[in-house]
């Protein structure tokens, strides 16, 4: 099993948790949770793996050598007596509703063991969930393996190397095509991404095209520094509307395009190599005068990128645009060194900022008992509705959706099991945001009726649940560093009424 993977090294004891494992396999088959008869259907207990699951080969092989390791490790303990342990919960109740999400249940009351050092309790239910959880199962298995992962990475103190190991897993597997099908196939599915796509496309398109007081001649250059993860799947659509918007080749604008890279992994290196020359020839054809420029970031401190060496001087017939897609929340929020990228983004005076936070309170995860479980419970809150929202759009045996599972599960345990200091993961409120942009300079703008109309079609386009709704009103945050009291601007896109994303517009 691969959460109980170097457990020698670890501060849970062996012989406590084997203990625990013999005693709970006791009381399971007393409570028929294991035998046909039981009220959890057998399907979940051992989801039928697919056979088609060659993108997942890698990682598979890995969890099995942990899991023989684990094994070997309570072969070891075979002798030590049984320790005790609380009765379980009533099972029957946790799922007889089929609209009640166990794993929930079941990962807080472990993250509230874990808060309060109840080790017995943390054994206890850690082995419930390691029974139950599945990344190939139902949602509440998917959702159980995720966070178990995470949680016992947090107990353990392994939170970097775990993540390190997971992400060069993925670095192996991931290629162009891969990352092409799965972006394509997410976009087609779910509004989560092509939400802030159109959203940003038609805020900077109107700025670009539209007179203003400090662009009165509306200008016939266009550059975009391009801040995001998006792998440039948002430029298509913009490229294509800048050249039906024109009258002729005479009067098309010049785009240009640099796109921050904000990782050193080789994967992304790979993927790039191949997307610059599509973009280039997608220009082409569309008759759009374009240069494309990509700059490979290492440094997980992005608040020290040289912007100023990314934005050359055109002069006043050029306009500056800034796209920052999920981006923001990948600069560590400690030392202040959020508020110095958006300041340094102030100083190249761009004529519009368009702005994208996935919506939750994630700043960092306190040690304080009570932090922690509050904390917790709004990462695993979030990740549930995006979860949920894949379970909604893909099939369940889909490897994209699997690809797209694991990006998640890789964030998770960078929240709750790694320092705060060394995460690119702490996503804030849209309310921290707006305070952190007026601090910097920043005046919001709100999107025109186009583009709300646009957005609004584009939702109808996907099934039930997505809507939209605006950000144009006081909200309190509670965030750690007491961001309250700010009007907020923008729009919030939600899932099943819960904001997931939020899109807005800046000017300088």
């Amino acid at each position: 099993m691969m959460y109980l993977g170097g457990c020698c090294s670890c501060r849970f004891d062996a012989w406590i948790l084997y203990s625990a494992r013999l005693t709970l396999t006791k009381e399971l088959q007393h409570s028929s949770i294991l035998t046909s008869s039981s009220s959890y259907p057998p399907s979940r207990r051992t989801p039928p793996l697919n056979s088609n699951y060659l993108f997942n080969m890698e990682e598979d092989h890995i969890t099995a050598s942990t899991k023989s390791s684990s094994s070997k490790q309570y072969e070891n303990h075979t002798s030590n007596p049984i320790i005790p342990l609380p009765k379980l919960a009533n099972f029957d109740v946790l799922f007889s509703d089929p609209n009640r999400r166990w794993a929930s249940d079941l990962l807080l009351d472990c993250a509230r063991a874990v808060s309060t050092s109840d080790k017995p309790r943390v054994h206890h239910l850690m082995w419930i969930l390691s029974e139950l959880a599945s990344p190939y199962g139902d949602l509440d298995q998917r959702i159980a393996s995720y966070f178990l992962e995470a949680l016992f990475a947090r107990l353990t103190s392994t939170g970097p190397r775990t993540l390190l190991t997971l992400s060069s897993v993925s670095d192996r597997i991931t290629c162009f095509e891969s990352t092409r099908r799965t972006n394509l196939r997410f976009q087609d599915l779910s509004p989560w991404s092509t939400f802030g796509h159109v959203a940003a496309n038609g805020a900077i398109l109107d700025s670009f095209l539209s007179p203003s007081s400090s662009n009165p001649n509306s200008a016939s250059r266009l550059h975009i520094l391009d801040l995001s993860t998006t792998f440039c799947t948002q430029w298509p659509t913009l490229l294509e509307s800048l050249a039906t918007r024109s009258s002729g080749a005479d009067d098309t604008p010049h785009l240009s395009i640099t796109t921050v890279v904000p990782s050193s992994s080789p994967s992304a290196h790979r993927v790039m190599r191949e997307i610059a020359p599509r973009i280039d020839k997608f220009a082409r054809l569309m008759g759009v005068p374009f240069c494309f420029s990509v700059v490979h970031y290492p440094d997980p401190d992005l608040s020290t990128l040289d912007l100023p060496r990314l934005v050359a001087d055109d002069g006043s017939s050029t306009t500056l645009a800034v796209n920052c897609v999920n981006f923001l929340h990948r600069v560590p929020p400690a030392g202040r060194r959020r508020d110095i990228l958006l300041a340094n983004i102030r100083q190249l005076r761009p004529q519009i900022v368009t702005l994208l936070e996935e919506e939750a309170n994630l700043v960092g995860f306190e040690d304080e008992d009570e932090g922690f479980l509050k904390d917790f419970r709004e990462c695993l809150g979030f990740f549930s509705a995006y979860f949920d929202s894949l379970d909604y759009c893909f099939p369940k045996t889909s490897n994209d959706r699997l690809a797209l599972e694991r990006a998640a599960g890789r964030a998770v345990v960078d929240l709750v099991a790694c320092p705060a200091e060394e995460s690119s993961e702490r996503r804030e409120r849209a309310a921290g945001w707006s305070r952190r942009m007026k601090i910097a300079g920043f005046k919001p703008a709100a999107f025109s009726d186009d583009v709300t109309e646009d957005l609004s079609a584009l939702l109808k386009r996907h099934k039930e649940g997505w809507s939209m709704r605006s950000a144009d009103k006081d909200v309190e945050d509670s965030t750690p560093s007491g961001f309250g009291g700010y009007a907020t601007t923008g729009l919030f896109l939600t899932w099943k009424e819960r904001p997931v994303l939020w899109a807005s517009v800046w000017k300088a």
